[in-house]
């Protein structure tokens, strides 16, 4: 049975909540001083201090105690958040990526830079509120407003004359998304009412305390599964993907949208423990689509003359190897999949903010309109390549135990074949990323490329190329901290399908 421990018994404040006001103040008061040289230091500042918040959370939190910490409640509202370890790794890798954009932003530039930066932090105030919330209503609730928010950031500082069309896509995906998520929701909420005398409830304690009945749970999970698998996207739903990366803005939302898995963390929080019999029952469906669509997007990226387009198959392929990971349902492949998915966040982060300083220096993400740039930019490239080695699982990046994890678990659970399947994957991926690498990077471009006139890097851009750079490396030899935070979560989840847990 899930317990909790409050706030006050670990800190003398409520840090989450904290963290979900501070992004919006920092916001009103970016709006409120846009005409003065405040407003990129107030950022700044306030992006620091929500990474500074996170950290304090990250030293407090009792990692051998299995209960939901730092809990806050205000029931008249069904306000309810706490957090495990893998909500505490999900938060500071949303408070750094965060930081990160906000130091895009300046160098892009993207003005109005203090509207850009609001939008910035409300995005940030969202993700946090995702992330701690343990009210399915309320998560609801930040997950359209996070939609509606990146919406805005597609069209406003989008850099295609055919914004339109992966605006129209993007929402009609979307809004399909939010379409079931909700059905799904008010499923669970209507489950409770019928056994607790009308009474509604959508709190992911109380709901864990009602099982939801037999002929129900494939229902609530196809309706939850798909909603939060749109948003992953994981294949055959990822339609939306290609037009949005090749045509919306191209960086900065997706980051938000593919670096920061909030589909992945749905499923770990909501999904599994509500309906664990329909989770097992659909595992072998879930894990071919995955199998298939490690190959397809592959296979796929491997055709992209865009890089932009390339980097989007990149994620549906990844994500694929992800969820073999989350459905192969070993306490060790639970911990792997989290893992990964906070690699692919950081790594794929990485790759699409040097793809957008290669943009603004050359109008294009055309492969074939690219080459030479390792000569005027070579911290930038450095950047680019240590992410998509992280992305691939190289040894010395933290994406190299994550995937061991995935696979020790799948060749135990599914035998040779899946595994393979997925490692294979794997490979193909390494060879299109390296591939775009060495087109991008190390070709040699022609006069008429024009790449003698590439602005070398700025003090910012070293900045951000230095940070991905160095801290790949150290988060893939310091290991053992990311596993000691996220191994009492999934020993707990791990626990609803009777699997052997983990240690370290």
């Amino acid at each position: 049975m899930m317990n909790e421990i409050l706030w006050s018994t670990q800190t003398g404040y409520p840090p989450l909540i904290l963290l979900q006001l501070l992004p919006l103040i920092a916001a009103a008061l970016i709006i409120a001083l846009r005409k003065t040289t405040l407003v990129f230091p107030l950022a700044i500042v306030a992006a620091l201090a929500e990474i500074l918040i996170a950290i304090f959370m990250y030293q407090h939190y009792d990692t051998s105690n299995s209960a939901l910490q730092f809990a806050e409640r205000l029931d008249w509202l069904g306000w309810h958040n706490a957090v495990d370890g893998v909500s505490i790794l999900f938060i500071l890798l949303s408070a750094v990526i965060s930081l990160m954009v906000i130091l895009y932003g300046r160098v892009r530039p993207l003005e109005p830079q203090s509207s850009f930066l609001a939008v910035v932090f409300v995005v940030e105030a969202t993700l946090m509120g995702l992330y701690s919330t343990l009210n399915l209503l309320w998560f609801l609730f930040f997950t359209i407003l996070q939609l509606l928010v990146l919406g805005y950031l597609l069209w406003r500082w989008a850099t295609s004359p055919v914004k339109s069309l992966a605006l129209t896509r993007f929402w009609q995906f979307m809004g399909l998304s939010l379409v079931l998520l909700t059905a799904g929701i008010i499923m669970l909420g209507w489950n409770y009412a019928d056994t607790h005398n009308g009474v509604w409830s959508f709190d992911l304690l109380e709901l864990a305390q009602t099982p939801v009945k037999s002929g129900l749970q494939s229902v609530v999970f196809f309706l939850l599964f798909y909603g939060l698998a749109i948003r992953i996207p994981l294949f055959p739903l990822h339609g939306w993907l290609p037009l949005t990366a090749e045509h919306g803005t191209v960086a900065v939302a997706p980051v938000f949208l593919l670096g920061l898995k909030t589909g992945i963390y749905g499923l770990l929080r909501f999904v599994f423990p509500l309906v664990p019999e329909a989770v097992i029952q659909w595992q072998p469906f879930v894990i071919a689509f995955a199998v298939i669509g490690v190959f397809y997007a592959a296979l796929l990226a491997t055709q992209q003359n865009n890089l932009r387009r390339l980097l989007a198959f990149a994620v549906v392929s990844h994500t694929s190897i992800l969820i073999i990971g989350l459905f192969t349902l070993e306490a060790i492949a639970l911990q792997g999949a989290v893992l990964l998915s906070a690699n692919f966040g950081l790594a794929g982060a990485g790759l699409l903010l040097m793809m957008g300083l290669v943009f603004r220096r050359t109008n294009t993400t055309s492969l074939s309109a690219l080459g030479g740039l390792f000569d005027r930019i070579p911290l930038i490239g450095i950047a680019f390549f240590v992410a998509g080695l992280s992305i691939v699982g190289m040894p010395g990046t933290p994406g190299f135990d994550a995937v061991h994890l995935v696979l020790e678990a799948a060749i135990h659970r599914f035998g040779a074949l899946v595994t393979i399947a997925a490692a294979l994957g794997n490979v193909v991926a390494a060879g299109f990323l390296l591939w775009a690498f060495q087109r991008a990077f190390l070709a040699p471009a022609t006069e008429q490329d024009g790449y003698q006139e590439v602005a070398k890097a700025n003090p910012i851009e070293w900045l951000l190329a230095l940070f991905f750079i160095i801290l790949m490396p150290v988060v893939g030899f310091y290991f053992t901290p990311w596993l000691e935070l996220t191994e009492t979560a999934v020993n707990t989840l791990s626990t609803l399908f009777t699997t052997t847990p983990v240690t370290h």
